[in-house]
């Protein structure tokens, strides 16, 4: 599994750059990557699919983010995961 993601944000251009987020994005674009070049070689192929010109309403900001390895931002971001165990008579 790569360890990186190349995330692009096509954010409005009424948005500052540094509020410009996963939440606040108009469409997001996730595509794992191997090496840091690689992601921004991402970057550069979904600025291409786009299709965004200069003097449009949006813009697109790529960043490069660690995927995560382990659960705990799951329950941070308000998700619980949880095994639970039941008798097979009461199912």
């Amino acid at each position: 599994m790569s360890e990186l993601l190349s995330v692009a944000l096509v954010c409005a251009a009424t948005l500052l750059a540094k509020d410009c987020s996963r939440d606040t994005a108009l469409d997001v674009m996730v595509a794992p990557a191997r090496t840091p070049m690689e992601c921004l070689m991402h970057g550069q192929t979904a600025a291409a699919a786009t299709g965004l010109t200069a003097g449009e309403s949006r813009y697109l900001k790529v960043t490069c983010e660690r995927r995560h390895a382990d659960l705990r931002h799951l329950r941070r971001a308000g998700y619980a995961a949880a095994i639970v165990l039941v008798h097979r008579d009461a199912i």
